[in-house]
């Protein structure tokens, strides 16, 4: 019975993390990554693939809030960062599948003040990685993807070098960043692909609103008119994240190559189920010894992880929260306390939001392998306790046209929280799942929301699925009293 109380504590929390954690998702929310920004996860995607049912897309992004104008290093990969994407096929918490992302910085013209120049000084504007038409590109990020599996290493780059995509500084330097970013796109064989590089941040947010103790814009976010709900079109309140950039590692490979006995298997049954996550590393040990290169030694240290998201931002404490960032998902138990009065469900209620009353039953999905993301699991299949973004790959992907910002809430059950997909409006859904929807859809189904219903730019539909970067001589935000929320008058986001 106490294990019971836990597991339900500890779910109920989660998703109630959800919801306000996700008010800048997994944006420097603990003391250590907002002193660590390049080991710091912003947000963690997996889906199955649109275009090709029988393989799984994970993307791992870090460093958050990058200004596309802010030169002249950019925003490289930390070479001295263990990047990982890791998969437990077997509902027991712990990884058994993880993908090794590796850079390698080189300076090729030490001599120039800025890590990219072109068009001028007779250096040719920057149109490749590498070869001709790379002459300009001073900072030249390679990277490696290794795969283990029953403690073997293999190596997925097949004797390829691949480049890292840059910022795109602007329009001078670099005149067609489409075919820079092009290039930065990978088949490896065996149907892998991979993709780095920085890019425009998928996520998508009234910030400012949220942070500000739930105060959002009147008419357009906290319980949401039928108009502003059902349109996944248009924003209605300004996108905080609009206009930056992040740095992105994408990866698409077979779902055979993730289960637990590598082959496909329908959504009934429960070894389709995968849990996943994304942590980043650094050595235990290292020493700066300017002029010369820092020395990194001793075995990789957790820096951060991140599988639902949102969890750690506001439902840890700021006393727990590096713990929670260097601790293992199979581990969580220990930090059940936090969930067992839940802040944010007290203040839907100060509201007038009618919320379920403890235990919460009707969040364990998200802390355990249990229906309906695993409706072929029963009580010996549901595991440990453990923040993992879990995905039914049996459900195959919906039709981009058919594709619903809610996901599963709505019926589009290929959607957050079986999995995440970019367009998935975590916002608006964690915080729905908090309010009880799960319980019961009439009772506790408050349309509450942020007027935020999608990413600016858009989505892309193909691999690597995320966009590219905002122009740094020509970018710009929004935020109230500027362009950019479509779904209002003259397209003017709101102040109030």
């Amino acid at each position: 019975m106490q294990r019971f109380k836990s597991l339900v504590t500890f779910a109920m929390a989660l998703l109630l993390l959800a919801p306000v954690s996700m008010f800048a998702s997994s944006h420097r929310e603990a003391p250590i990554t907002a002193l660590d920004r390049t080991a710091d996860i912003t947000d963690w995607y997996a889906f199955v693939s649109y275009d090709h049912p029988d393989r799984v897309t994970m993307i791992l992004n870090v460093d958050p809030f990058l200004e596309p104008s802010n030169g002249p290093n950019y925003f490289p990969f930390d070479p001295n960062v263990l990047y990982e994407m890791k998969v437990d096929n077997n509902r027991d918490g712990v990884e058994d599948v993880t993908f090794q992302f590796r850079f390698t910085t080189t300076i090729r013209l030490p001599g120039v003040f800025t890590g990219y120049v072109g068009g001028i000084a007779g250096i040719p504007p920057i149109t490749a990685l590498s070869g001709p038409g790379s002459e300009g590109l001073s900072l030249s990020q390679t990277y490696t993807v290794t795969m283990v599996k029953n403690g073997i290493s293999t190596d997925l780059t097949g004797g390829r070098t691949l480049y890292a995509l840059p910022s795109n500084v602007g329009p001078r330097t670099m005149p067609n960043y489409q075919a820079l970013y092009n290039q930065a796109v990978y088949r490896l064989g065996s149907n892998v692909s991979a993709f780095a590089g920085t890019v425009d941040d998928p996520f998508f947010i009234d910030l400012g609103a949220a942070f500000d103790s739930l105060n959002f814009r009147m008419g357009v976010g906290g319980v949401l008119k039928p108009k502003v709900d059902g349109d996944d079109k248009h924003n209605y309140a300004p996108d905080a994240v609009a206009g930056f950039n992040v740095n992105s590692i994408v990866l698409e490979v077979p779902i055979t190559m993730l289960t637990v006995d590598g082959k496909l298997h329908p959504a009934s049954d429960k070894d389709a189920v995968l849990g996943t996550y994304g942590t980043t590393s650094r050595r235990k040990f290292t020493v700066r010894r300017s002029p010369n290169p820092l020395v990194t030694s001793g075995a990789f240290q957790q820096v951060q992880r991140e599988g639902n998201p949102l969890i750690n931002e506001l439902i840890i404490g700021t006393g727990s929260k590096d713990k929670f960032s260097m601790s293992d998902p199979s581990n969580d138990s220990q930090f059940a306390s936090f969930f067992l009065d839940p802040l944010l469900a007290k203040i839907f209620a100060s509201f007038g939001i009618p919320v379920p009353p403890a235990p919460r039953t009707d969040l364990l999905p998200l802390v355990v392998y249990q229906a309906p993301i695993c409706p072929g699991c029963g009580p010996k299949d549901s595991g440990p306790i453990a923040d993992l973004m879990r995905l039914n790959t049996g459900i195959p992907p919906t039709p981009v046209a058919s594709q619903k910002r809610l996901g599963f809430l709505v019926g589009d059950n290929a959607g957050f929280p079986n999995g995440r997909r970019p367009i998935d409006d975590v916002v608006d859904i964690a915080s729905r799942v908090v309010g009880g929807i799960l319980a019961d859809p009439v009772k506790y189904g408050t349309p509450i929301g942020d007027g935020v219903n999608l990413n600016e730019l858009g989505y892309r539909n193909t691999f690597p699925f995320v966009q590219p970067a905002h122009n740094g001589r020509n970018s710009h935000h929004i935020g109230p009293g500027q362009p950019g929320c479509t779904g209002q008058p003259g397209g003017i986001c709101p102040v109030k």
